[in-house]
């Protein structure tokens, strides 16, 4: 597909549409890469593997994918044998876990018979390292801080830290609490160079003592590391330097554990990359209420309802649009704005995006064909001091589309022969049709010319079409008319708006008869198209009424079909069981009978016996049952009123019908719900049962708990919702008194500070809290608060 044909239609703005939909950069890269396929074989892929994306996307959500960085700047650098930072590790981590996650989502589809045409087969290409995958996780943050459980020996460093900064803490804060607070610019405590440090008024600075590591820009402060805190401190710098080279350690050890996976890890990324780009062009065809398009190679296009997707949904109208199989060539005439120029682009718009594999802008079961190349000239310069460069890049245009077309090219025209004298450009213009007619290329061209729409009447395989224009309002409708040339309303339009009688007398004068009389012909065709479309969609509307009412109620009658049934059945059940009884009991009797026979030795004639037991055998009734005591009970089970009471089967509790919501809907009060159940599961009883069931209700108990959770000194409340962690921050500082621990560390990250400032408020609002503060660079700086408790 040529350049110029994407710029002008503007494909990028199409494919800009997915760039929101988009979660990886592999996604992105391959949707800057996309351009329309000109083979049908190809074409039908991507729409199979689009149509498998809104599948998964109605049923399951879509494709569950994490937001994944590009990692092959990180994969280069394990070729070379390089050690990658904590973040490079968390983003190729992601891309692992990712697809773990992907693979386990497609296999719960199979598990759930979801039938898909070829987007199983890219999953099955990805690769899984299950035992690499949770090391990086474990070891790795999300955000590339190493974690605690990276190593034994770096859990017990950071132990080490913090309880070194807790001593420290302790020690300086007998100078911001006791009487030496007065000497410090501010009673707290701070870090520069690494130490921890307090702000000490210059003029008292012999009272501290120790070093001095920075001062305000005024001089009048100074940071001093009191001679106290020295010792602590630099057993806190010891830990830092350990710390600091065992996560180095860590890191190194980590890359070299990837680093013979660099190809899987690749094709995956790829892989995952290209699932997005499925799930961005389902999610985008949901959005814009796009269709799956019909594909051929025979140049048929029928496109239903076709909209530019590039209007605002709400603006655009939306026209059918048939070429290539009664006709190949197409003219549309009519006045300027009337969206003879939108209409040509929303034709080769749709076409561009049907064979890239995206879904059409257009009502379902819409025609597109394989074009191997769409031709432009598509301008709207219409100065009169450009109309010779006009029509000289015009000319150019279309001489090289007549040199580059084949019979499986769609050539699009607008004002083809514009910029000359009239006559000259109509004659150039039927001259450039012909041609292109000879070489069977497809093509759709709008034109001011009267001429052309003899052309188009003459012509075989040539069909005309106008804009439609509404006489009454003088505007355009933007509706397309198939089969009905353009007619001119400039006397009209003139007539209108009261311009001189004379004048329009004049000009209708000097207009030639034949002319007056097209345009009175092709008025009367465009009123009698109007009216003929107007009962059209009347009757559409009207059928589709009907045909929802037709459903509704042959849905009403399936239910009451399959209600009576289930009605014969129960009573079928209960009056088989009656006369199981009764035959038994009569077995019973004749064997009696017979007894009293032999004891007695009184003559009881068979024939009598059987006669009865057979008349006891005629009361089992058929599958058909009709009427009878047991029927009718069956049906007033079911014969339901508000305010009646009732068992709800699936439940089996007994309530009481509120109201009736919808056509077999009711809402029931089950003691303190109030739920929506459908009829069918509902039973009619007496209101005596109902009571009975409360009057058994036990009664409320009361429940003590005792505390046995186990708690330990950390909580990590990054990636939650705002109330999530304000609900698990203040369970977390009541399990830490319960357990009587000194201090604990809030993990809160630093991100938009949300979660910082919540825990902060927190903290100041629990009267237990005795302090609290960040945490020092090395454990988080900011990210994290540290809490000591009364």
């Amino acid at each position: 597909m040529n350049d110029k044909i994407l710029a002008t239609l503007e494909f990028n703005k199409i494919k800009g549409q997915l760039t929101p939909y988009l979660a990886s950069a592999a996604g992105q890269r391959e949707v800057q890469a996309l351009t329309p396929a000109t083979d049908l074989t190809t074409i039908n892929h991507w729409l199979a593997e689009t149509e498998d994306g809104a599948d998964v996307l109605r049923l399951e959500g879509g494709i569950p994918l994490p937001s994944l960085a590009d990692v092959t700047p990180q994969l280069k650098r394990l070729k070379v044998q390089a050690s990658l930072n904590g973040t490079e590790l968390a983003q190729i981590g992601q891309v692992l876990r990712a697809s773990m996650a992907v693979q386990n989502f497609f296999d719960q589809l199979a598990e759930k018979k979801v039938q898909l045409r070829t987007i199983t087969n890219s999953v099955g290409r990805l690769v899984t390292i299950p035992n690499i995958t949770k090391r990086l996780l474990v070891a790795i943050d999300p955000d590339g801080r190493v974690t605690d459980e990276a190593s034994s020996k770096l859990h017990g460093l950071r132990q080490l830290i913090t309880q070194t900064e807790g001593e420290i803490r302790q020690a300086l804060e007998r100078y911001t609490r006791g009487k030496a607070a007065k000497h410090l610019s501010e009673p707290i405590i701070t870090i520069r160079d690494d130490r921890y440090v307090i702000p000490v008024i210059a003029k008292y600075r012999n009272q501290f003592g120790g070093i001095v590591h920075d001062q305000s820009a005024s001089g009048q402060t100074l940071y001093i590391e009191p001679a106290s805190a020295m010792e602590l401190n630099n057993r806190l710098r010891s830990a830092q330097i350990e710390e600091h080279q065992e996560v180095r350690r860590v890191l190194a050890e980590l890359s070299k554990l990837i680093t013979p996976y660099r190809q899987e890890i690749g094709d995956n990324e790829k892989i995952l990359g290209h699932l997005d780009f499925i799930n961005a062009k389902a999610k985008l065809a949901a959005a814009t209420k796009a269709s799956l398009p019909i594909v051929n190679d025979q140049g048929e296009v029928y496109l239903r309802q076709a909209r530019h997707p590039l209007i605002d949904p709400q603006q655009v109208v939306a026209n059918d649009i048939i070429l290539g199989k009664d006709y190949q060539a197409i003219v549309i005439t009519g006045p300027n704005t009337g969206g003879k120029t939108i209409t040509l682009k929303t034709l080769g718009t749709i076409q561009l995006m049907a064979q890239a594999g995206l879904f059409i802008t257009a009502n379902e079961n819409s025609k597109v064909a394989v074009f191997d190349n769409i031709f432009a000239d598509i301008g709207d310069e219409q100065s009169l001091e450009q109309n010779l460069s006009t029509f000289s890049g015009h000319m150019e245009n279309v001489k090289q589309i007549l040199e580059s077309m084949t019979t499986k090219s769609l050539v699009l025209l607008d004002e083809l022969g514009a910029g000359t004298d009239p006559k000259e450009g109509a004659a150039l213009a039927m001259a450039i049709l012909d041609q292109i007619g000879t070489i069977g290329a497809e093509v759709v061209v709008t034109t001011h010319y009267p001429e052309l729409k003899v052309y188009g009447y003459d012509r075989e395989q040539t069909i005309n079409a106008s804009m439609e224009f509404d006489q009454e309002t003088l505007k355009p409708t933007y509706r397309l008319l198939l089969g009905i040339p353009g007619q001119s309303n400039g006397i009209a339009i003139a007539k209108r708006l009261g311009l001189d009688r004379a004048v329009i007398q004049m000009a209708e004068s000097l207009v030639e008869d034949d002319s007056q009389e097209l345009n009175a012909m092709i008025g009367d065709l465009v009123e009698q198209r109007k009216e003929v479309r107007e009962k059209n969609e009347a009757l559409t509307k009207t059928l589709a009424d009907s045909e929802a009412k037709n459903a509704e109620l042959t849905q009403k009658l399936d239910r009451f079909n399959e209600q009576r049934d289930k009605l014969y059945e129960d009573a079928r059940k209960k009056a088989n069981h009656e006369v199981s009884q009764a035959k038994r009991k009569a077995d019973q009797i004749i064997h009696h009978l017979r007894q009293l026979e032999m004891q007695q030795g009184r003559s009881v004639k068979e024939h009598e016996l059987i006669d009865a037991q057979g008349a006891l055998n005629a009361l089992h009734q058929n599958p058909r049952l009709k009427h009878n005591s047991v029927l009718q009970r069956a049906k007033a089970k079911h014969d339901l009123h508000v305010g009646d009471a009732v068992l709800v089967k699936s439940y089996g509790q007994q309530g009481e019908l509120m109201s009736k919501r919808g056509h077999h809907k009711w809402e029931v009060q089950l003691g303190i719900l109030k739920l929506e159940i459908d009829e069918a599961d509902l039973e009619k009883i007496s209101k005596k049962q109902l009571q009975k069931q409360k009057d058994k209700a036990p009664k409320r108990m009361r429940v003590r708990t005792v505390q046995t959770r186990k708690t330990g000194a950390r909580l990590d409340l990054r990636g939650h919702r705002y109330e999530q962690a304000q609900s698990e921050l203040s369970d977390f500082i009541d399990h830490a008194l319960l357990n009587n621990l000194p201090s604990v560390t809030i993990i809160h990250g630093k991100g938009t500070g949300a979660l910082r400032k919540m825990t902060q408020e927190y903290l100041r609002s629990n009267r237990r809290v005795k302090s609290f503060s960040y945490a020092s660079p090395s454990n988080g700086g900011d990210g994290a608060t540290i809490v000591y408790f009364k």
